[in-house]
């Protein structure tokens, strides 16, 4: 029964997972072969091809879904039909015999196992342009040594350089591995770890499964604890979350030890399931009153929360995330990446065709209103792209 239980809770997150980050659609192309690129309910597109490569062309980008089997190095290109490279897809170049790979400074997204098991991959160079990178996205690159990234936050999801010399070489310097601002693994850590507050972003699955933590601080930098960010962390007995908004689904799912949590007043969500499986009676210690604990959008049955003792701290200060005026507020630096480009453009586009899954941050809604009309429009996206980069490094701070 317990086993059927897990097997039912794991199927539910799984499909959960899938309507997160698209569903997969086999396609058949001119080759036979089966792309499994990601597909999104909100749009419609072509197919079609451009050398090596198989791509969807969308109403205002193109998302790379599939190359052939025999290249072995690849240049993608910044445009195809007039539209901008933004995506490379699920799977897209997933088990293949890549030796090197270009990616254009448009990319804005690399999906999940988008590069996965390039057994002969030795480097790769991530453009300024790329938001996010997707789960397990260069999993097993078992040459995979070197990777550059660009000087600012990227959203780099679970186990995206598993299995890797790179991500082994970066464990051997520090057990928390952090890419500006993004603490992408700490599968290596030990004891009571307090997060450095240049930790801006908690990648999923971070701590995921290490018996050896056993407490833990999170900054107020970090508005949001992912999803898995410490499942199954069986030793871990305490952790302050100070300023996130928002826990995520299986965040301290398994976390059998953990007696004593305490949560900024700034909490909105607690998602379903993000602390599954863990026995017994807990503290519970809200840096809020009751009447704004009673507002958080929480699941009303969960074991967890209805069986802790709460105590109310109202007299507590949620510390302030640190925050640089001179890069933090720059006028069309909408995706925050502290530049103004055309990843700016594709961002406000994004948050206007699909605010749920593109949402810009507060200081980017302010940075992204260029035009002098109230409100994020195309119309911002569009003065964006057309300003001349001379001019674009001159713009004032956004008030």
């Amino acid at each position: 029964m317990e086993t059927r239980k897990k097997f039912l809770k794991a199927a539910a997150f799984i499909a959960a997972l899938t309507l997160t980050v698209g569903y997969v659609v086999p396609v058949n192309n001119s080759t036979g072969k089966v792309s499994h690129a990601t597909a999104y309910a909100d749009d419609s597109y072509t197919e079609g091809n451009e050398g090596v490569l198989s791509y969807r062309k969308y109403t205002d980008h193109i998302e790379i879904v599939q190359c052939d089997m025999s290249a072995t190095s690849v240049e993608i290109p910044e445009t195809i039909e007039g539209l901008p490279v933004t995506v490379i897809g699920m799977y897209a170049f997933e088990i293949q015999s890549l030796e090197s790979i270009t990616i254009p400074d448009t990319v804005t997204e690399i999906g999940n196992w988008a590069f996965a098991m390039n057994s002969k991959l030795k480097s790769v160079t991530i453009p300024d342009s790329v938001e996010k990178i997707g789960i397990r996205a260069f999993e097993m690159c078992s040459s995979l040594e070197e990777v550059n990234f660009p000087d600012h936050l990227v959203e780099i999801s679970s186990n995206a350089f598993s299995e890797t010399p790179w991500l082994e070489a970066q464990r051997k310097k520090s057990p928390l591995v952090i890419v500006n601002g993004d603490l992408i693994d700490a599968q290596t850590a030990e004891g009571d770890v307090v997060i450095p507050s240049e930790v801006k972003y908690l990648s999923p699955s971070a701590f995921a499964r290490n018996s050896k933590l056993t407490s833990v601080v999170i900054p107020a930098s970090i508005d949001k604890v992912c999803d898995n960010a410490f499942f199954y962390c069986d030793n871990l007995t305490s952790a302050e979350i100070n300023g996130a908004e928002l826990i995520d689904s299986m965040a301290f799912d398994g976390c059998e030890k953990l007696k004593e949590l305490k949560i900024s007043g700034k909490l909105k969500k607690i998602v379903d399931y993000a602390f599954a499986d863990i026995p017994g009676n807990a503290t519970i210690t809200f840096y809020g009153s009751k009447e704004m604990w009673d507002k958080v959008d929480k699941p009303s049955e969960d074991k967890f929360l209805n069986n802790a003792t709460m105590i109310f701290d109202e007299n507590h200060v949620d510390p302030e995330p640190e925050q640089d005026p001179e890069t933090e507020n720059l006028l069309g630096d909408a995706n925050l990446d502290t530049k103004v480009t055309v990843a700016d453009a594709v961002a406000i586009l994004q948050s206007i065709g699909n605010r749920d899954k593109y949402e810009l941050k507060p200081q980017g809604k302010i940075n992204a209103d260029v035009d002098g009309v109230e409100g994020v429009t195309a119309n911002d996206a569009l003065t964006i792209q057309k300003l001349d980069a001379k001019v674009i490094d001159k713009f004032p701070a956004a008030k």
